[in-house]
């Protein structure tokens, strides 16, 4: 795992479709909801540019943005809302997964911020984890 102040990068046990596969699968099964699934390598042919395979899967829990949506000071964090999961092939053949380092993020914000987006960054790796460590 490689991780810089704001970005966590794990290896995936899996190829790329099957971590696509299981971390939407895990997310729902957890009341995640999934508004969108973005195919960077297809937008990106559209306009002429080949890259390796990238998918960010949205992922939002009512419960966590509900918290902050309902606060007029906090609402400013809705631009940093739905969270996110990266999913990309690099170069070497692996699959690899990204996430945003909650808790780097949130320093220096609202109480309710801090609280909230620790807590749905914090379930959103333990989705990841949790994919990562079964064994089929």
């Amino acid at each position: 795992m490689e991780t810089n102040q704001m970005i966590i990068e794990k290896v995936s046990p899996w190829d790329f479709e099957k971590t696509v596969e299981l971390l939407t699968s895990e997310a729902g099964k957890r009341n995640w909801q999934i508004p969108a699934i973005h195919d960077l390598q297809q937008s990106l042919a559209k306009a002429g540019k080949a890259v390796n395979s990238v998918k960010v899967l949205e992922v939002c829990k009512p419960e966590f943005s509900g918290k902050m949506l309902e606060k007029n000071d906090e609402r400013i964090v809705s631009v940093m809302m739905p969270c996110r999961i990266s999913i990309y092939l690099k170069e070497d053949g692996r699959t690899y997964v990204a996430l945003i380092n909650g808790a780097a993020l949130v320093a220096g914000m609202p109480e309710t911020v801090r609280e909230v987006m620790t807590a749905a960054a914090d379930e959103v790796n333990e989705i990841v984890d949790s994919v990562f460590n079964r064994h089929f």
